[in-house]
């Protein structure tokens, strides 16, 4: 029985360029894991929901369960963003060391500063990256852009944190030191505490985010593109900075492939376009696993359209 340890959980993330069929690929490759036995959770971190529309059924913010070893959730951005305030307004507000620092306008988190939203989605990525109640948990991503700064964030907090860290205490000895000198007693407990344990309690989920997001075998980045050149080009830019962060993608995910239609001349000229588009993609990544998905005349949505191109993702 010792044997039988549980699994970690692994991770499946989707993105690309806007309008390339990232949310579909996403709540198909749920569907599957999810009949094949796995415990799943699918989460939509983009703002604009259409994880509701694949499903055909209304999902929210809340973990809701679809089928048999199928859950599903969409992050509420304004809802995430005002419990995140809740929870790290006050202790923001409590580092007096902030002040007259100039850093309190940088850091009003009870005011509309730049990247909260993102912070307060990060935060919540989070909470569901560090659950172990699923085998499999699916991100459907927002377009690439947003994507991209989404996952940068662990760098860009674990510097900021880490410089807040060291401005509390080297702030903490300063004010220690005059207090051992000058006669304004000892400080407080609560002092010599303020502030610090928030931070290095963050920096630690950060640091633990940074190790799942870089991990190959927990982690697998795929990134989903449509034959065409502006989509080739967010994709190959994608990769270079995916790259950097070192998350690892696995798939390159082609979708919209017209399929062959002789009595269909423009059909016929699209899809000789898409073949030479194609050639492209094998060039520039090669070395990935590039995997093929048909333009079907149904829209994709519905479990049925799903669950078929769950088993296009499976042919090699």
């Amino acid at each position: 029985m010792l044997s039988l340890k549980k699994r970690k959980t692994e991770f499946f993330l989707f993105g690309g360029k806007g309008g390339v069929g990232k949310t579909s690929v996403a709540a198909a490759t749920a569907l599957h894991f999810a009949e094949s036995g796995k415990k799943t959770l699918i989460i939509s971190t983009d703002p604009a929901h259409s994880l509701s529309d694949s499903f055909e059924t209304k999902i929210g913010g809340e973990i809701r369960k679809l089928r048999k070893n199928l859950f599903a959730v969409e992050i509420d951005p304004k809802k995430a963003m005002k419990e995140y305030k809740e929870k790290i307004a006050p202790q923001m507000e409590k580092m007096d060391f902030l002040k007259g620092l100039g850093l309190e306008d940088t850091f009003d988190f009870a005011g509309n500063t730049p990247g909260i939203d993102e912070l307060a989605a990060f935060d919540k990525f989070l909470q569901y990256m560090q659950s172990k109640d699923y085998d499999i948990i699916v991100f459907d991503t927002a377009p690439t852009g947003h994507t991209l700064r989404f996952l940068s964030l662990p760098d860009v907090l674990d510097s900021w944190v880490g410089k807040m860290i060291n401005l509390r205490m080297k702030f903490s000895g300063v004010i220690n030191t005059f207090k051992k000198i000058l006669p304004f007693g000892e400080p407080k407990e609560e002092e010599k505490k303020l502030g610090t344990e928030q931070l290095e309690a963050m920096k630690s989920r950060i640091e633990e985010a940074k190790g799942i997001l870089s991990d190959k075998q927990r982690t697998h980045f795929n990134l989903v593109t449509i034959p065409e050149a502006m989509s080739i080009y967010e994709s190959e830019r994608s990769l270079s900075i995916l790259r950097e962060y070192s998350i690892p993608v696995e798939n390159i995910i082609v979708n919209q492939l017209i399929p062959e239609n002789r009595k269909c001349p423009f059909c016929t000229e699209k899809r000789r376009i898409q073949s030479e588009r194609m050639e492209e993609i094998r060039k520039k990544f090669r070395g990935y696993n590039v995997q093929k998905i048909p333009l079907y005349k149904e829209e994709v949505k519905g479990f049925g359209m799903l669950e078929k191109v769950g088993k296009e993702l499976q042919k090699k």
